[in-house]
């Protein structure tokens, strides 16, 4: 059955299945406070035990283990150093799930 508009003009068919091909179905802002969310909790956890690196890790593994959850392919730009520098998130490397938007 064909739909009309309140003004008499045909709604075409994409219109009504959904988002077109290529149009992110999700929202990726949403995605990435989840990512600062789960490290934020990780490192709680270590509040006020006197050990800054552990918690730093903790956040970090958690941060790495969402972002590649998320359907994007990433490069972190603002890191912890260069990969032989820092054990933590490095300048230049690859997160997300490889799929999706760069």
């Amino acid at each position: 059955m064909r739909r009309v508009s309140e003004t008499g003009t045909a709604i075409p068919d994409r219109a009504r299945s959904g988002p077109a091909p290529g149009v992110p179905d999700r929202n990726l802002a949403l995605e990435l406070v989840r990512v600062t969310e789960s490290a934020a909790m990780s490192a709680a956890r270590w509040v006020g035990r006197g050990d800054r690196e552990a918690a730093d890790q903790a956040a970090v593994d958690a941060m790495r283990l969402m972002l590649d959850t998320v359907s994007m392919a990433g490069v972190v730009v603002i890191g912890e150093g260069q990969k032989d520098e820092a054990p933590m998130l490095y300048n230049g490397e690859e997160v997300g799930g490889g799929d999706g938007p760069a």
